[in-house]
């Protein structure tokens, strides 16, 4: 059975999108730069990692699923994986980005009162275990559960570790894209190999590295703290915002006449996953609660306890209603899933969503309460949301400029994909 698709063409990014992404970024770098220069700088820096680390963790999710088809040798995907590989493309952008503003929160400092009144000079991020003297026992600011976890919890280690894990991400996800466009152009089956043989290594490396990753870059804010499901439950979240994103931007693209090979099908595959991982988020962040709530032990109660605080308790339970309930009740029909119109306004909520999940790990560890819940988010959290919203949509729709067809043209499932049906 032939197609009447034409694979020629290749995408042009110009237009509205390309105008409002670059105003996203300014706006951004006002947000970002007025922050800084209102005294501001600790929430500043806080909204830079949250961002840095949602950026990169959507770049990662497109590796991810890259890696998935191909390991699970499926064929439904071959038509629209151009999007996901671009979005690996990013990946070094993002995560130059993150390990920036990580040495950069680290090492600069500014003076804080601690939580007994004290005056002390404090880094803006990582302040339980980054700063001066926290491994000394004769140093005003020593911290005994510190010191003991400090042959892994130091800044040398932090750094090489952050270096190694997504340094090696971004070399498969190029890794995947350069085979792709080599497939392209040979054909045949070697390259179609090497990339499953390479999405194998990658899954198993992923799957041990995620979890350290998290634990690191977020758990690590509130470092006498600890979780064994931390790293499991920023990767549900990972997943289902990078789900979002991809769908997103596919009926977007297909809104202005390209990937008019999609169907409504793969838009049903597409967002069962969003569905159905919205579940195991869901589990994973119950469970955790739960477990922690039922032990009751202050170590571990002390999370939740901040994030109980009045000026967050609204939020916590926003969190829940927008990432759960939501795709529960919409998402849960076989009609809904098929409806380009309904599943964008949820890929949108789900970004957003996912977002607050984000902030909810990051905010009262750092930054801590203000005055009131509705002004936990504000100007700067928003300005830095759009700047890397839009600094994102650059660099993605950038590369997938590179592509020189949006399909691949030789992918030996290409014509199953093209002829999906649920």
């Amino acid at each position: 059975m032939k197609t009447h698709n034409n694979f020629d063409g290749q995408y042009e990014f110009v237009g509205k999108a390309k105008t409002w992404s670059l105003i996203c970024i300014v706006i951004g770098l006002v947000a970002i730069l007025g922050g800084f220069a209102l005294g501001q700088a600790e929430r500043t820096f806080a909204n830079l990692l949250l961002m840095t680390y949602y950026f990169a963790a959507v770049c990662m999710c497109g590796i991810f699923f890259c890696a998935v088809q191909y390991a699970a040798q499926a064929g439904w995907s071959a038509s629209m994986i151009r999007i996901p590989q671009a979005f690996g493309k990013v990946l070094p952008i993002a995560a130059i980005s993150l390990i920036v503003v990580v040495i950069a929160g680290f090492s600069l400092t500014h003076t804080v009162t601690n939580e007994e009144g004290k005056q002390v000079v404090a880094p803006y991020l990582y302040k339980i275990w980054a700063a001066a003297g926290v491994t000394d026992p004769h140093n005003e600011n020593y911290n005994a559960i510190i010191a003991g976890k400090a042959g892994y919890m130091n800044k040398v280690g932090f750094v090489i570790r952050l270096i190694c894990f997504l340094g090696s991400y971004c070399i498969f996800g190029r890794l995947l894209a350069k085979y792709s466009e080599a497939e392209d152009d040979l054909g045949g089956m070697f390259y179609y190999k090497k990339s499953f043989n390479m999405s194998c290594l990658f899954l198993v490396i992923f799957g041990f590295t995620t979890p350290i990753y998290a634990f690191d870059t977020i758990m690590s804010l509130e470092a006498e703290w600890f979780s064994t499901m931390f790293g499991w439950y920023n990767f549900a979240a990972m997943w289902v915002s990078g789900l979002s994103v991809i769908t997103l931007t596919l009926i977007r693209l297909k809104r202005i006449g390209y990937f008019e090979w999609v169907s409504e099908d793969h838009m049903h595959s597409l967002t069962k996953f969003i569905f159905g991982f919205s579940i195991f988020w869901t589990y994973v962040w119950f469970a955790q609660f739960l477990l922690i709530y039922y032990a009751n032990m202050p170590e571990e109660t002390v999370y939740f306890f901040k994030r109980w605080e009045p000026e967050f308790k609204p939020w916590f339970w926003i969190n829940i209603v927008v990432n759960f309930l939501t795709p529960l009740l919409v998402l849960m029909s076989r009609d809904s899933k098929r409806i380009y119109r309904t599943v964008e306004i949820m890929c949108i909520i789900l970004i957003v969503g996912h977002w607050l999940d984000y902030f909810m790990m990051i905010m009262p560890g750092t930054v801590g309460p203000t005055s009131s819940w509705l002004t936990e988010i504000g100007p700067i959290e928003i300005g830095v949301f759009l700047g890397f919203g839009g600094l994102f949509t650059f660099t993605a729709m950038t590369a997938l400029t590179k592509f020189k067809s949006l399909v691949p043209k030789k992918h030996p499932f290409l014509q199953e994909s093209l002829h999906h049906h649920i």
